[in-house]
């Protein structure tokens, strides 16, 4: 898997996040809603290894890359402290990012709501604050 295939898996999740809500199956919007995330994240973990070479000075770095955890990513990505500083310049990324860390990938196997799929959504995707396009600078 490479930066440019994550790049598009998150944009096609996220496509069809937008379809599944006008659908109204809150449940998969919700899940590939966060999906979307996931692939970007990790496209930005990419990119961290291509700047940093981390593999070569960690040997567990890869091993915890296989995962879904998103707080997990944006740290395996190196973008700890740029959000944080992002998310307190900006109270509304915050709140966008207080409800995208909450996203994991067993809510594949829930029955997520309509207010949760649309909250995650805007949040993934406001065009101002949204998550989506602040990791995008970054992968």
């Amino acid at each position: 898997m490479n930066r440019a295939t994550l790049q598009q898996l998150s944009d096609e999740r996220i496509s069809d996040g937008r379809a599944l809500l006008a659908a109204n199956q809150w449940p998969g919007a919700y899940y590939l809603a966060g999906y979307a995330l996931e692939c970007a994240l990790k496209s930005c973990v990419l990119a961290y290894i291509d700047r940093t070479g981390i593999i070569f000075k960690d040997k567990k770095y890869t091993q915890n890359c296989w995962t879904h955890d998103i707080e997990e990513l944006v740290r395996l990505a190196g973008l700890t402290i740029e959000r944080d500083k992002a998310a307190g310049t900006s109270i509304t990324l915050g709140q966008h990012w207080m409800i995208a860390k909450d996203w994991s990938e067993a809510s594949r196997y829930r029955m997520s709501t309509r207010p949760q799929a649309e909250k995650l959504f805007h949040a993934l995707t406001d065009n101002t604050d949204g998550v989506l396009p602040w990791v995008k600078n970054y992968w």
